[in-house]
C-alpha cells in the first residue's frame, strides 16, 4: 500500500471518506461546498475539511480550481475513486434467468461493459418481473433489467421507479409467439386451457390481451413449467419468447391475432435498466454504459462467436 493510500486511514484520510460521497452528487464545473458547510454539515474542524480535501486531491480523485470570491470549482473528478475511497461497494443488478442465448448475450455486455469502466458489478437472476420488482425497491438489488412492458407498468404502478437506458428492439427476446399443445391447434379459441403466469407482466398481459372476448380457461403456472404443461397436455395453448429453440422445436406456433397483444408484444422485445429516482450513485454508473459495446457483444454470443460468462 503506497503511503499516499496509507493516508487513508489518517484522521484527515477518514474525513476524505464522508467528502467523497458529498462530491459524488456534484458534477464537473460546479461549484464545491465551502469549507464552511463541510464543517457545519459534517461536524468537522476546519483543518480537517481542509486535509480532507488535500488527501483527494493527491489521490487524484478531484481536481480543483480557485476563482476567487467565486469560490472553488470541480474541474474534474474520478467518479470510480471517489466510490472507492468513499467505500461504496459493487452495484448489483438483477435480471430474468439466462435460459436464452440473448439473455446470456445481455449479461455478459453488461458485465464487460461496466467491468470496462473499471465499475465493479454483479448480477443476479430471477424469475418474472414483479419478484425482480419488490426486490430492487427493498433495496436487494441496486438496479434490474426487464422489458419496456414491464418497466412501464412498474414505474406507472410505484412511486420513485425510474427507467435509465433502453438498449433498443430485440434486445431483450426476439419475439413472442402463441405455442401449442398439438398441431390442430392455429389459435386461441374458446374452451381452450391456456397457460399464464401472473408474476411475469410480459407473459401475462399478453396473453389477456390475446385472449380477451374469449372464453378460455386460465391455468396458473410458473412461466417455466409451462414447456412442460404443453408436453402433458394440461394446457392447450402458452405465449412464450421464441428465442428458446427447444420449444420452437417441441410446438406449434402461431403470431397474435389481436391488435393490442401485438402493440404489448413489440414492447416486450426491448431490454431496460430501472433503478429508484433517489439513488443518484447507482444512476451515474448505469448512465456511464455504452449501448453499442452491449448489444455487440450480445450479437457475439448469440452467433456463438463468443463464450458468455456471467
Amino acid at each position: 500500500m503506497s503511503r499516499i493510500w496509507e493516508s487513508l486511514f489518517s484522521k484527515n484520510g477518514l474525513a476524505a471518506r464522508y467528502i467523497a460521497k458529498e462530491l459524488l452528487d456534484l458534477e464537473e464545473g460546479q461549484r464545491i461546498p465551502r469549507v464552511s458547510d463541510f464543517t457545519d454539515k459534517l461536524d468537522l474542524g476546519r483543518g480537517t475539511v481542509q486535509g480532507a480535501i488535500k488527501v483527494l486531491e493527491d489521490l487524484h480523485a478531484i481536481q480543483l480550481e480557485s476563482r476567487g470570491h467565486l469560490g472553488t470549482f470541480l474541474r474534474k473528478r474520478d467518479v470510480n475513486l471517489l466510490y472507492e475511497i468513499a467505500g461504496i461497494g459493487p452495484i448489483i443488478g438483477v435480471m430474468p434467468l439466462p435460459y436464452s442465448r440473448r439473455y446470456e448475450g445481455l449479461a455478459t455486455g453488461l458485465i464487460e461493459e461496466l467491468q470496462g469502466l473499471n465499475i465493479k458489478v454483479g448480477l443476479a437472476y430471477m424469475r418474472g418481473a414483479i419478484p425482480r420488482i419488490e426486490a430492487l425497491k427493498s433495496r436487494r438489488y441496486d438496479f434490474s433489467i426487464m422489458s419496456l412492458l414491464a418497466a412501464e407498468k412498474a414505474v406507472r404502478r410505484f412511486d420513485g421507479l425510474e427507467i435509465i437506458r433502453d438498449f433498443g428492439e430485440e434486445s431483450y427476446v426476439t419475439s413472442h409467439k402463441i405455442f401449442f399443445s398439438n398441431g390442430q391447434f392455429n389459435s386461441i379459441k374458446d374452451g381452450m386451457r391456456v397457460g399464464i403466469d401472473y408474476s411475469s407482466i410480459d407473459q401475462a398481459e399478453i396473453t389477456l390481451r390475446e385472449c380477451k372476448g374469449k372464453q378460455v380457461e386460465f391455468i396458473e403456472s410458473g412461466y417455466m413449467q409451462l414447456f412442460s404443461m404443453l408436453k402433458e397436455g394440461t394446457i392447450d395453448a402458452a405465449v412464450w419468447n421464441s428465442d428458446e429453440e427447444n420449444t420452437l422445436r417441441t410446438f406449434p406456433s402461431s403470431d397474435f391475432t389481436s391488435k393490442e397483444a401485438n402493440e404489448l408484444a413489440a414492447k416486450a422485445t426491448t431490454a431496460v435498466v430501472i433503478v429508484e429516482s433517489m439513488r443518484n450513485e447507482i444512476k451515474e454508473r448505469i448512465q456511464s454504459i455504452n449501448i453499442g459495446n452491449v448489444m455487440r457483444t450480445q450479437r457475439l454470443v448469440i452467433e456463438g462467436k463468443k463464450y458468455p460468462h456471467y
